[in-house]
């Protein structure tokens, strides 16, 4: 099985990158199942309903986001409209870590060609909000989990907890996955127990940015500290991804490789 995992997705740039590349990606890596992080793809800021499913249209399975889901409130009233495992408003998912009782998912279980998938979204807490501990969470969605394949994106600030998460999944999940710096790194790697990992898979955007802002809006808060309305930049705009081939009777990840369309 192949999976094609694409970066946070931050705003209109990132959007069209997507539309535009999107098929022939999946054509060229003979991709059976597509995931994206999606949770900056309302100008930045969280996303909408009608974004998510302009996403799923493009052929996109799975929408993984993190610490920016609840910026888009209605977000919250697309979640609890989900009817069924097989509805749109079910795949879009929202970090599994967070306090029992919140509107959402954090894993979602599917097939694929026949092939039984699962892809867990979790979000660190290492400079970010104190969540419940990704690590025994996923420890306990894993006991639950019968698929072989399972993805999971761990959207975290700290290289060293998602390298920890890595290591510490390691033979138990196919890949994973870190977003939420915006940085793509080029450690991506098959771990000995056969998960796929690399620590940040990088923003779908702008990077003719900080980060997908413009530049000017984050320099001038730093010279001078004062609140600025950030607004998304329109530059260079890139496509980040990885491309993971895997055995889908045992879920071993076979390789691993980067990609960055400009």
């Amino acid at each position: 099985m192949r999976i094609l995992f694409i970066g946070d997705i931050f705003g209109r740039p990132g959007r069209t990158i997507v539309k535009e590349h999107l098929s022939e990606l999946v054509k060229q890596h003979s991709s059976d199942l597509v995931i994206a992080n999606g949770e900056n793809a309302a100008a930045g800021f969280g996303i909408t309903p009608p974004l998510a499913e302009d996403l799923f249209e493009l052929g996109i399975d799975v929408l993984t986001t993190g610490n920016h889901v609840w910026d888009k409130r209605e977000i919250i009233d697309y979640f609890q409209s989900a009817d069924g495992n097989e509805s749109l408003a079910r795949r879009l998912l929202r970090p599994a870590n967070y306090p029992t009782g919140m509107p959402g998912w954090g894993v979602y279980e599917g097939r694929k060609n026949n092939v039984p998938y699962a892809v867990i979204n979790l979000q660190g807490r290492v400079f970010m909000a104190a969540n419940d501990d990704p690590f025994r969470v996923a420890d306990q969605l894993l006991k639950e989990i019968k698929a072989k394949v399972i993805l999971v994106d761990i959207h975290a600030e700290a290289t060293s907890e998602k390298n920890s998460l890595g290591w510490y999944l390691d033979g138990r999940v196919t890949a994973v996955l870190g977003t939420h710096t915006h940085i793509p790194t080029a450690d991506e790697r098959v771990l000995p127990g056969g998960t796929a990992y690399i620590t940040d898979v990088g923003m779908t955007g702008p990077y003719d940015s900080v980060i997908g802002v413009k530049k000017e809006l984050i320099i001038a808060r730093f010279l001078n500290n004062m609140p600025v309305r950030f607004e998304p930049a329109t530059g260079d705009v890139r496509l980040c991804a990885v491309t993971i081939d895997c055995d889908e009777s045992s879920g071993k990840a076979r390789k691993i490789e980067r990609i960055m369309l400009s």
